[in-house]
Formats: C-alpha cells, structure tokens, sequence
C-alpha cells in the first residue's frame, strides 16, 4: 500500500486552496483570506497525519532490520536519507514562516516558532511576504530572495528523492511538487513559479502556500519510502506471532441500530479467505483452540469477516469467536479472538442558547446534539407555536415563534445505511412574547426631575428595556407631549420618536416646578405595534 495516496479529505483540501487563490486573484472580500486560515489548519493537520503514517512505514523497517539486517540494511539506508531530506527541506519551510510572523506579528523568534496563522492581525498583508520571498525591488520573474533559494532546494530534493528508488520505479514515481512556470490568472499570462505563488500575494495565502509545500514534500516521502519498502520481499520477513484482530468503527450504538466490526487475523491475505466463528472458545490446548460446538459462521470477503449484530438490549455486550486460518501443509490454525460494544438508550441534548423559553417574534438560538450522531444527520422541527427552525449548520439553529403559550421540538437521528430516521425525542418550551420597554425622555424613565436645558437638548423619545436576554430595537410610531400652561393642559403630538418645533417652542417656555407628561407612546414591537408606559418629567 502506497503511504503516499491522497484521502478523499487531501483533495478536498486541495481543491478548496485551487479555488481560494483563483478567487483571490479576482479581488474578492476578505472573507476568502479567513478561508485560507481553515485551509492551511487543514494542511497542517494532515501533514501530522503523514508523519503518523510515515511514522509507520519507519517501524516496518526496523522490524525488517531485526528479522533480516543483511537485506534490509541497504534499503533502510535510503528511507532513512529520505527521511532526513524531506525533514531539511520542511524544516527550511518552518524557518520562512517564523521569519513571516516575525516581521508582520513583530515577534521574538521563539514566538514566531510556534504562531498561527489565525491569530495574525494583518491577514492581508502582502508588502512583508513579497519582500522576504521575492526579494525588495526584485522582479518576481528573477527574485533574489527566499523564493529562489526554496525552489533550488525543492528541485534538488526531487532529484535526490527519485534517486533513491530503483531505477525501474522511478518512470512511474510522481512526486508533484512542480516548479515549473504557469498561468496566473490575476495576471492572465504566463508567469514565474515564484511570482505566482508569492509576488504581492497576502500572508493567508503565503502560509497556506507554505503549508501546501510541506503536505506534498511528506507525500513525497511516504511515496518513495513505501516503494523502498516493498523492494524488500515479503519472504525477508519473519513473523514471530500472528494474532486476530477486531475493528469496529465505533463501540457506542445506539439501541435499535446495528453494530458492525471487520475481524481479521494481523497480516492476512486477501487472496486465502480464514473461517470466522462466533462462540465460546476452549483454549485449554494453547497450541490448538477450537470453538465449543459449531458455532455461528461469520460472512467473509477478501480476507475479513464482516461481522454485523443487530442491537437490542442496552450495557455492554460482550463476544468471542475463532479465526481458522489455513496453515502451509494444508491444515487449520485457529487464532481466537474478543470483542465487545456498549449500546446505550437513544438520547439527544436541546439546549437553548439564551433561557428556557421562545420569544415571539425573535430569532431564538438553539444548540442541539445527539450522542454519537453527526451533526449532518440530525434533523430538528418544531410543532405548536406556529413557529419554524433553521438549520444553520454544527449543531446550531434558529427558531422563530409567532403564536401560542407553548410549542415542542422533535429530534431524530437520519440513518444513511438505511435510508431511514428514527426519533430521538423531544422538548417543550414556553412561548411568551417579548417584554414591553418603557418611553424615555432626556434620560428620565418612569419619572424624574430634569433641567430645563436637558429637556431641550434631549432627543426625543427612547424605548428602553432593561436586562433582557436580545438586543432589540423598538422604532417609535408616534407619542404625545402634555403641559399645564395657565391653568390647562396644552396637548401636542408627534410621529417619530422624535419632538416636533412646536414641542422644542413649548419647552422653551416651562418654568421651574412645572411637570412635562410623555403619553400615548406606540412602538413597533417585534409582534406588532404597543402602546408603552410613558413618563413624567419635573423642570429643577
């Protein structure tokens, strides 16, 4: 098996970053630079998954110098030069970045060594990158600076990386890792390798480039170490134990769902198909066990059985079964194996963002989960309240409720194996409307003194409403201003929230003692419009 393959999530990442920097080269907003942050977290990640799988074929190779050094020594020889040229050339890599966030993070080296892209401030920056990788006043056609010197360094790396492998496989060994000129489409011409990877490109882009350079120089070594490692013979090694082996993708299942497992015996074939067997296992000839009776047969392919249960019961359910595995001279080994699987009662957490209730008329956060179910295969609705849910994604929704004191919302769990859902259960909630604010007037609410000079200078009015759990806003229709002037009340109305001249005119002439009433105040509530509790004002 070739270390090098890319996984569907490799491309996946690899398209996103194609598609990024085409969208960058057209101008597009800063949101595709903070994309280029998840696509070079992405890269990082999968980079420390091929030092994990590289890391794998390293022990395969001292496992092969233990059994047989005489012939493994050569080949070792050449994986571990391989391991050290891809280390160099990424660790050169490393060092640019630091440089990077040294000078646009302004930080000490030890900092820089171990920053991230998505804490750097100026994402956007492209003045510092160019300058370090292409070199200040350089053409990007003939840079002089990082660029020049990262790209020698990638060339001679695939040189000596192909000549590492026997000449036979090295036609056929593809390493990426292109220097070669090519069309830049923000400059729709043929360009440079360095000019289009780094001239004038911003640093989220810069460090995903870096972080793509890295991925394909690791690929590039699980590729040419895995072609080492098969030029050994699977006759030079020698294994001391075989042992049978179960896989299952999870443990914790849902009751009600199936549970399914690959059993295998380590180092199988898939050309020689073993015998699996479910039941208990007399192993009191170490040498020889056998199953007890005759056992459930388990459905094999290609060397693995298939082993699929189909889960009532909850706790922890345990099995044991054989592996007969057909030996050189004909007869059978078996190789006895264990397993076992939690089923758990189906359950689902809903939990509302803000309090236990639904308010009319407003944009309701709700946060929902279900135990061992992908957030992609949870489907929410809502009954009563005459409402509705959004699903916006990670466990995250919207629900909005126009009527009603109370509504319900229904949880299932999408099965795509079978094509069917299955419910999880439900919540209720309160449905209230939102609180009413109260009218404000040069700050006062409810009622207070003001100066005469604080009553001309206010604005009009402000609906406010106190410790509430939304940010909400109440656009005032229309209010009414009261003062007693020579023995009566002079009425004045305004539309707005604002006051009118023929308010400011009044106000202008109200003398120490006497009260301004602010009445008849009418909001637009998020339900429709209110009739709000207004103020008394006393002139100081």
């Amino acid at each position: 098996m070739s270390g090098g393959k890319e996984t569907p999530r490799q491309k996946m990442i690899g398209m996103m970053y194609l598609v990024l920097t085409a969208l960058l080269a057209l101008n597009v907003s800063k949101e595709i630079l903070n994309a280029f942050v998840i696509i070079e977290e992405g890269l990082n990640t999968t980079n420390v998954n091929f030092d994990s799988k590289n890391g794998i074929l390293y022990s395969k190779f001292a496992k092969a110098m233990a059994d047989n050094p005489a012939k493994t020594k050569p080949w070792n020889a050449k994986a571990q030069d391989a391991k050290k040229k891809s280390t160099e050339l990424c660790a050169f890599i490393d060092e640019i970045k630091s440089e990077l966030y040294v000078r646009i993070q302004k930080l000490e080296k030890s900092q820089a060594d171990t920053f991230q892209l998505k804490n750097l401030d100026s994402k956007d920056e492209n003045n510092i990158p160019t300058e370090i990788m292409i070199g200040g006043g350089a053409d990007p056609e003939n840079p002089t600076g990082k660029a020049k010197d990262l790209k020698e360094k990638i060339e001679a790396f695939k040189k000596e990386m192909t000549a590492l492998v026997p000449a036979k496989e090295q036609a056929s060994l593809k390493l990426g890792l292109s220097t070669e000129n090519m069309y830049s489409i923000g400059d729709e011409q043929v360009v440079s390798w360095a000019s289009n990877m780094f001239a004038h490109q911003p640093a989220a882009a810069v460090f995903s480039v870096l972080a793509k350079l890295k991925n394909d120089i690791k690929n590039a070594e699980s590729d040419v170490v895995s072609i080492l490692l098969k030029s050994i013979t699977a006759d030079d090694f020698s294994f001391d134990q075989v042992v049978a082996k179960v896989v299952a993708p999870t443990s914790y299942i849902i009751a009600g769902e199936e549970y399914t497992a690959d059993i295998f015996v380590a180092a199988y074939s898939s050309t020689q198909d073993p015998q699996v067997l479910l039941g208990a296992v007399d192993t009191t000839d170490k040498k020889n066990p056998k199953i007890v009776g005759a056992g459930t047969p388990v459905p094999v392919a290609n060397g693995l059985g298939k082993l699929t249960v189909k889960t009532g019961s909850e706790g922890l359910q345990e099995y044991s079964g054989i592996i007969n595995v057909k030996a050189p001279d004909g007869s059978f080994k078996g190789y006895p194996f264990k397993g076992d699987y939690m089923v758990a009662r189906p359950s689902m957490a809903i939990s509302p963002t803000k309090m236990n209730v639904f308010y009319i008329g407003v944009e309701n956060p709700v946060d929902i989960s279900v135990a061992g179910v992908a957030p992609t295969d949870v489907v929410a609705t809502i009954s009563g309240g005459g409402g509705s849910i959004i699903n916006k994604g990670q466990g995250h929704y919207i629900v909005k409720v126009t009527s009603g004191n109370e509504c319900s919302v229904n949880v299932s769990a999408k099965n795509t194996k079978t094509n069917s859902s299955k419910s999880m259960g439900s919540m209720k909630f309160r449905v209230k409307k939102v609180p009413s604010p109260q009218a404000s007037y040069a700050g006062v609410v409810g009622d207070g003194k003001v100066s005469k000079g604080e009553l001309l200078n206010a604005g009009g009015i402000i609906p406010k409403l106190e410790d509430f759990v939304f940010d909400l806003k109440f656009p005032v229709i229309s209010w009414n201003m009261s003062i007693f002037i020579n023995g009566a009340y002079a009425d004045y109305s305004a539309q707005g929230p604002s006051a009118t001249g023929q308010m400011k005119e009044i106000l202008n002439k109200v003398k120490t003692g006497q009260k301004v009433l602010i009445e008849e105040v009418k909001v637009q509530a998020p339900d429709g419009v209110r009739k709000i509790t207004g103020c008394v004002l006393k002139v100081k």
